[in-house]
C-alpha cells in the first residue's frame, strides 16, 4: 500500500476491501461524536468529517464503497450510525438524506482530487466544500419532504454551516499537508 497523490492506492483487491472495511469503521466511530441539536431532529456529528477524510485519502471508488458499507452495517443492525442507531428504518428518518448523500460527495470529491484538485490549497477546499454541498442538498432535500424547504434550510443547513466550514478546513490542511510531505 503507498499514498500517492494523496489516495491510498493498492493493487491488490483484498487490501483495498480491507481499506474499504476500515473506513467504514472510521465512519462508526465518527458518528459516535454525536451531539443533539435541541431545535433539528439531525445532530451534530464526526461523520460528515470522515466522508470529506476519506474522499481525499481513498480516492472516488474506495471511499464511496467505504461508505456504502457503512450504510449496509446500520442497515443489518450494527450500531454505526449517530448515537449508535441502527436499522432500515433509520434511513428513512430525518438524516436518511445526508446517510444516502455521503456516498455522491465522497465519490465526487475522490473524483476531484483524483484529477488534480489536490495540487493547490484552494482547490482541496473548492473539493471539500462541493462535497459538503452534495450532502446538504441530499440532507435538506430529504427533510423537505416533512418539513417543507423553509423549514428544512432552518432545521438543516443553517445551525451546521459554522460546524462544516471547521471540518471543510480541518480535512483542507490534512491532505494538503500529507501531499507536501510525500513530495518530500
Amino acid at each position: 500500500m503507498i499514498i500517492s497523490n494523496k489516495l491510498v492506492k493498492s493493487d491488490s483487491i483484498a487490501i483495498n476491501i480491507v481499506i474499504a472495511i476500515g473506513g467504514s469503521l472510521l465512519l462508526a466511530l465518527l458518528a459516535r461524536l454525536s451531539l443533539p441539536v435541541p431545535f433539528s431532529p439531525v445532530p451534530i456529528t464526526g461523520q460528515t468529517f470522515g466522508v470529506l477524510l476519506l474522499g481525499g485519502l481513498l480516492g472516488s471508488r474506495l471511499a464511496a464503497l467505504s461508505i456504502f458499507l457503512y450504510l449496509i452495517e446500520g442497515m443489518i443492525g450494527l450500531p454505526v450510525f449517530a448515537g449508535g442507531s441502527l436499522g432500515l428504518l433509520y434511513l428513512f428518518g430525518p438524516t436518511g438524506g445526508y446517510l444516502i448523500g455521503f456516498i455522491p460527495a465522497a465519490f465526487l470529491i475522490g473524483y476531484l482530487i483524483e484529477n488534480g484538485w489536490n495540487k493547490k490549497f484552494s482547490l482541496i477546499i473548492a473539493s471539500m466544500t462541493i462535497g459538503t454541498t452534495v450532502i446538504f442538498l441530499f440532507g435538506v432535500s430529504w427533510l423537505t419532504l416533512t418539513a417543507g424547504i423553509n423549514t428544512s434550510i432552518k432545521i438543516g443547513l443553517i445551525p451546521y454551516l459554522p460546524g462544516t466550514a471547521i471540518k471543510i478546513a480541518l480535512v483542507s490542511i490534512f491532505i494538503h499537508t500529507l501531499n507536501r510531505l510525500s513530495k518530500q
